[in-house]
């Protein structure tokens, strides 16, 4: 099925599924858990490929969920963020072809290692945003290296709405523009770099049916479970999976 033994394909539905209940619960964390999941047991580019449709879809209805003037006003605020971070995906997304195995693995996984663990230790990363354009400039060039090579763009971003101290529900927003916009660019960046192709797209578009539903279910989640407590497992999970990458990239 799209290549892939039967076993495989269930594997990547369920770390899809999960993946999107979390992002329901949480608002963020798809593609790092995605990413890191995947890799585990597919080769890294397919992991990457196999991603975008998902997170594309899933980003878009997180977006609108305002609706979409909500959504343009979000995307006209936070243009220099966007556009740096466009910009710096479509550039660092030609690196992936590139790059090798052992390399990518080790890129994947230690941002997330470090991600996982300063957040379970209780330390927010924040810019200092005094110089609010600034700010989203150096946002947009970090998301956007780690986001073209690996699809996962989110940390910068939240830590750029924790130091403008950005209201719960605008952050939400915030990012679901942000990472549909993001995904979006991903997708024709990776189009171009040739790791989105006709033998890797069918398979992301099949996920993408697993993280809708996922997603949704995240949101009854959202409004029944102790957050704290489900982002701290969640936390502990992207920790073990990212240290999996860093094994394998070691062991190349």
């Amino acid at each position: 099925m799209f290549g892939l033994d039967l076993t495989i394909f269930l594997m990547a539905v369920g770390v899809t599924v999960f993946a999107s209940i979390v992002k329901g619960a949480v608002g963020f964390a798809m593609p790092m858990i995605m990413i890191s999941g995947l890799a585990s047991f597919l080769p890294a580019e397919q992991a990457l490929a196999a991603l975008i449709l998902p997170t594309f879809a899933t980003n878009l209805a997180q977006a609108l969920r305002q609706g979409w003037r909500a959504a343009l006003a979000t995307t006209r605020e936070y243009w220099r963020l966007l556009i740096t971070l466009c910009v710096t995906i479509a550039l660092a997304a030609q690196l992936v072809p590139v790059m090798p195995q052992a390399v990518m693995l080790m890129t994947l996984g230690l941002p997330i290692v470090a991600f996982a663990l300063t957040q379970l230790a209780g330390w927010q990363l924040r810019f200092h945003a005094k110089n609010r354009g600034r700010a989203e400039i150096t946002t947009g060039v970090v998301g956007g290296f780690f986001g073209g090579i690996s699809g996962v763009w989110g940390p910068p971003t939240i830590a750029l709405l924790l130091s403008l101290d950005v209201e719960k529900r605008e952050n939400v927003r915030v990012q679901g523009v942000v990472y549909m916009i993001g995904s979006a660019m991903l997708l024709v960046a990776h189009l171009g770099s040739g790791v989105v192709n006709g033998a890797t797209l069918p398979l992301s578009a099949a996920l993408t049916v697993p993280a809708m539903a996922g997603l949704y279910a995240g949101f009854v989640i959202q409004d029944r479970l102790d957050q704290r407590r489900f982002r701290r497992w969640t936390l502990v999970v992207l920790a073990i999976t990212g240290l999996n990458l860093v094994r394998r990239a070691l062991a190349l």
